[in-house]
C-alpha cells in the first residue's frame, strides 16, 4: 500500500463516530399477581398497556447512558395478569460529533439501535411467566423526537 493511501485510510477513522461500548440490562422486573388464575384460560383477549421512555445521562464528557424504559401492563376481566418492566441500556461514546447533533442521536439512533434487544427481552419475560410472548411493534423514535421538539416550541411560540 503506498503512503499516500495508508494516510487517507487513517484519515477516514477521524471522522464522526458514535461508539457503542456496552449494552446491558440495567433494571427488569415481573409480576404475576394473580397466578395461578391468571394463567387460566379467559374469555376475552388481555388489554395491554405499554409504555416506553428513553432517558439519557451523561457519564463523561463524550459518553452518555441511554436508557430504554419499557413497562407493560397485561389485564383481562378487571384483574391484572402481568406487569413487566424491563430498563436495558446502552453506554455511547461521541468522537468528533458536534452538540447540535448529540441530542438527535441521543434520542433517536441510540434508542433505535437498543429496541430490538429490550424488545426481545420483554417477549421472553412475559413468555416465562406464562403467557404468550408480546412482540411490540416498531417504534418510530424520529416521529417522537420531532413531537418532542415541537412541543417544546410551542409554548414559547405563544409568548409572543
Amino acid at each position: 500500500m503506498s503512503e499516500k493511501s495508508q494516510n487517507s485510510v487513517e484519515g477516514d477513522v477521524s471522522e464522526e463516530r458514535l461508539i457503542t461500548n456496552a449494552q446491558y440490562v440495567k433494571d427488569i422486573s415481573f409480576e404475576n399477581p394473580n397466578s395461578p388464575q391468571s394463567l387460566l384460560p379467559t374469555k376475552s383477549a388481555p388489554d395491554i398497556a405499554l409504555n416506553v421512555n428513553v432517558n439519557v445521562a451523561q457519564v463523561s464528557e463524550d459518553t452518555f447512558e441511554v436508557v430504554l424504559q419499557t413497562n407493560v401492563k397485561g389485564e383481562a376481566e378487571g384483574k391484572t395478569l402481568f406487569l413487566a418492566d424491563v430498563s436495558y441500556a446502552g453506554l455511547f461514546t461521541f468522537e468528533k460529533i458536534s452538540e447540535k447533533d448529540r441530542e438527535r442521536i441521543l434520542l433517536i439512533d441510540c434508542p433505535a439501535m437498543l429496541f430490538p434487544f429490550a424488545r426481545q427481552i420483554v417477549a421472553n419475560l412475559i413468555r416465562d411467566g406464562g403467557f404468550p410472548p408480546l412482540l411490540i411493534n416498531p417504534i418510530d423514535f424520529a416521529e417522537l423526537f420531532r413531537q418532542r421538539m415541537e412541543s417544546e416550541q410551542a409554548p414559547a411560540s405563544t409568548k409572543h
